[in-house]
């Protein structure tokens, strides 16, 4: 089916009506599961129970039989989806790392690799929001999550956030339904989220049921108050600026941490990201002062980057770091920064 078909699309809603489909939250505050040690995270695709969950103000339980997105805001076309309209729409499904920024509450010095690479299925934004043709005026989406309740104290009366029009209108921004062929789950964001590939986790709204187009940023606490980076931190000179696309970034698979190697030749492994994609990856076992050149796979969509090095080494202990280098020329700092290089210490026996 096209949006152009009778019985395609539903009249706009009524403001918040789209709300009517909230049932109630579970669990009902913040929740956070963390992923596995880097080196359980070899396998390509991440399963879903390898993948961390970040939830701010709980998870929304949602009416399906009630659910509508409503597509709203500066455009010439408002109109509303229910579920099943949605699911009638040509669907497209794209691979692609996805990452937890961390905390919004403390400076992003520490590297948390909050990241798995999954495979998302659901309706490109782009084609919602041409059927809805923006105004002229228009360089932002807002997304908007059934979700709300209170986060560091916080109130918010939903979880919101924004993206340029022109990286909504772009080919990979999915409104989805699936993870990795099944249904999203409630604790994934299901029945539908917004899903940002290259972007971090932050600006992939759950649970979603409202996209608008504006002339300017969202005005909820979790793009004013939360996740604008500031870096480095208490530098008038450094403005804040929003948290959206990926840096550079790497970790190291194998060899595990206090491994025992038996014999010269150590391979090293792991997996390297970023928006824009990854072009190298060096090794070093000397804390940088020299550096051997790994294979990096080319990426396939925005998935995640296998990167592959060997080693002659002589017997005793050694730390290992990788240290990526992005399309864009951004190179990984060996020191404080949210991506800082991985560091896997071990011994070769």
């Amino acid at each position: 089916m096209r949006l152009e078909d009778e019985g395609a699309t539903s009249p706009p809603l009524q403001e918040d009506e789209e709300r009517s489909a909230f049932v109630k939250l579970d669990p009902s505050t913040f929740f956070i599961r963390h992923p596995p040690p880097p080196h359980e995270l070899g396998p390509s695709i991440t399963d879903d129970e390898f993948l961390f969950q970040t939830i701010h103000m709980g998870a929304a339980i949602v009416d399906e039989s009630r659910y509508r997105i409503s597509i709203t805001g500066l455009v010439d076309n408002p109109y509303s989806l229910t579920l099943t309209q949605l699911h009638a729409l040509p669907s497209t499904t794209i691979t692609a790392f996805h990452e937890c920024y961390g905390s919004p509450l403390v400076p992003p010095t520490k590297a948390l690799r909050r990241i798995g690479n999954v495979t998302w299925t659901g309706v490109p934004l782009h084609v919602l929001l041409v059927y809805a043709r923006p105004k002229v005026s228009g360089t932002y989406v807002w997304s908007s999550g059934l979700d709300h309740g209170t986060f560091a104290g916080v109130e918010a009366d939903r979880y919101q956030k924004d993206l340029t029009l022109a990286k909504a209108l772009g080919p990979e921004v999915l409104v989805a339904y699936a993870m990795n062929g099944q249904p999203l789950s409630k604790n994934r964001g299901g029945p539908v989220r917004l899903v940002v590939p290259g972007w971090f986790g932050t600006n992939s709204t759950k649970w979603l049921c409202k996209l608008e187009v504006q002339d300017r940023r969202a005005e909820g606490p979790f793009t004013t108050t939360f996740y604008n980076e500031q870096y480095p931190p208490d530098d008038p000179t450094n403005p804040y600026k929003p948290v959206y696309g990926v840096q550079p970034n790497s970790m190291i698979s194998s060899p595990e941490p206090e491994a025992e190697v038996v014999g010269a030749e150590v391979v090293v492994e792991g997996w390297a990201w970023s928006e824009d994609g990854v072009t190298t990856v060096d090794v070093s076992v000397d804390e940088g002062e020299s550096w051997v050149d790994a294979k990096v796979e080319d990426r396939s969509e925005l998935s995640w980057q296998r990167f592959r090095a060997k080693l002659e080494l002589a017997k005793g202990r050694f730390v290992v770091l990788a240290r990526a280098e992005g399309a864009d020329g951004r190179v990984q700092p060996l020191g404080e920064g949210r991506n800082h290089v991985h560091r896997v210490a071990f011994e070769v026996v």
